[in-house]
């Protein structure tokens, strides 16, 4: 009985052998490449790990660099300011018994605005003229007494010293009256101070004093700005400046106005603001309907031309890691990283030149994705049907 039970599980041993030879054999048949793979490692690979499949991208998530212009877009802001701006002073002291206007007002030039009372002056005018009179009638004088000395002369009634001394007293007499005169028409000058007069045509912008009070000799009393031109001043780097020159077109957003308005350079600096490294750029925009104010915050935008085709590619395929610019690119059916050098950028077209790292030929993910690895195979396809992993089912992450 024994040796019937060891014959026996000799028996079934062989038998188990037999058919795991068998099941090995049926897998060599089945698994591609002949591969032989025991239990789980079937199910996961050779690794313990299930084979990933490979990502698909449909047509639009792919690009190649495409040679196109890139006109270069300078921009530029700042405030409104009104170049004819008149500040009026007082010429005279005196008492302010007059001003006609106020904040919003139009004027004219040469229009009346206000009057200071200078009765002082007044009084020092009747005097001038009175001293006038007294030099004219003086010289009248001396001219009656010269010509009577030169007909005594003649006889040799006065000697030729006293005909001199007669001709001195006239020439005095003379000048006295010139001084008379200058003295009149300077106190007539400041009498005309007394009157605010506009030197430009404008609205009233501020006014400083008011009715009653007393102003000073070049005490500011009203603001005048004319609204027809008016002007901005911003900086332009070092780089940029030589592209532009006075005259060129460019285009103005005012601030809270949905129209865009027409400007141009009218002057640019020579030299640069010492520590910024910036020039001064000064834009002229014409306001007939003074449908704009100073003061406003306006952004200025100039393009320049392009004459070079530029390797470009949209800006939301260029990703960065570590201050390093890349791309992720298909090569042989598989994903690659691609550092890349940039250049020029439109940030209206969302394009952006590409100096180093792709040829025209590469084929580049269009947006950036997340969770890609390089080396993965990829491929492009017409359209996604299955559910297999795709380029969409990393979740696109634009950055």
């Amino acid at each position: 009985m024994k040796k019937k039970w060891l014959a026996g599980g000799l028996a079934l041993l062989v038998g188990a052998g037999a058919g795991g030879a068998w099941y090995t054999g049926a897998l060599e048949r089945f698994l591609p490449g002949g591969e032989v793979m025991a239990g789980s490692a079937y199910a996961k690979g050779k690794d313990g790990k299930k084979p990933e499949p490979p990502l698909e991208f449909v047509a639009r998530e792919v690009v190649q660099p495409a040679l196109v212009r890139l006109p270069a877009l300078i921009e530029f802001s700042g405030p409104l300011v009104a170049p004819q701006t008149a500040m009026l002073r007082a010429k005279a002291g005196g008492t302010l018994v007059e001003l006609r206007v106020a904040e919003g007002h139009r004027v004219t030039a040469g229009q009346t605005l206000g009057r200071i009372d200078m009765a002082e002056i007044a009084s020092r005018v009747a005097e001038r003229n009175a001293m006038l009179e007294s030099a004219r009638a003086a010289l009248a004088q001396a001219e009656r007494t010269h010509a009577s000395n030169e007909r005594l002369a003649q006889q040799n009634f006065i000697s030729p010293i006293a005909l001199e001394n007669s001709r001195a007293a006239l020439e005095t007499a003379r000048a006295n009256l010139n001084a008379a005169q200058a003295s009149l028409d300077t106190t007539r000058v400041a009498m005309r101070d007394a009157l605010i007069t506009a030197p430009i045509a404008g609205i009233v912008a501020k006014r400083h004093v008011l009715p009653g009070e007393k102003v000073s000799p070049e005490q500011q009393v009203l603001t005048i700005v004319n609204l027809a031109t008016l002007e901005l001043a911003g900086t332009v780097g070092t780089h940029e400046v030589g592209r532009l020159t006075p005259g060129m077109p460019v285009q103005v957003q005012v601030e809270g106005v949905s129209e865009v308005a027409p400007g141009r350079i009218a002057r640019i600096a020579p030299a640069a603001e010492p520590g910024t490294r910036s020039i001064g750029v000064t834009i002229e925009l014409q306001n007939p309907k003074e449908a704009l104010r100073a003061g406003q915050y306006a952004l200025v935008r100039t393009t320049l031309p392009d004459d070079t085709e530029r390797l470009t590619l949209p800006a939301a395929a260029v990703g960065n890691t570590a201050g390093q610019d890349h791309v992720w690119v298909i090569e042989s059916g598989t994903l690659a990283r691609r550092a890349v050098t940039l250049g020029r950028r439109d940030g209206r077209e969302g394009r952006i030149e590409v100096l180093q790292g792709v040829s025209p030929a590469s084929l580049v993910l269009a947006a950036r994705f997340d969770n890609l690895r390089e080396g993965a195979k990829a491929s492009v396809v017409a359209s996604k049907s299955a559910p297999v992993a795709s380029a969409a089912a990393s979740t696109p992450a634009l950055r």
